[in-house]
């Protein structure tokens, strides 16, 4: 019998994949120590960024989906 494969936990909370297929993530570095880091360089690190080629497909097979 085959198994169902799990969602890999640390993936979901690292990714969302939207209605068209898209797999967004947050950029790294907005963390702690923003103070001295500039408005700008914040402003550009709040939004989100699409994940494109081949690791695309990579953590799309990790959540479970194609």
């Amino acid at each position: 019998m085959k198994q169902k494969q799990k969602t890999k936990k640390s993936a979901a909370k690292r990714f969302k994949v939207t209605k068209t297929g898209k797999v967004l993530y947050r950029q790294q570095g907005f963390r702690h120590l923003l103070s001295k880091k500039s408005k700008r360089w914040l402003r550009r690190k709040k939004k989100l960024k699409e994940l494109l080629g081949e690791y695309k497909n990579k953590v799309l097979k990790m959540l479970g989906r194609k």
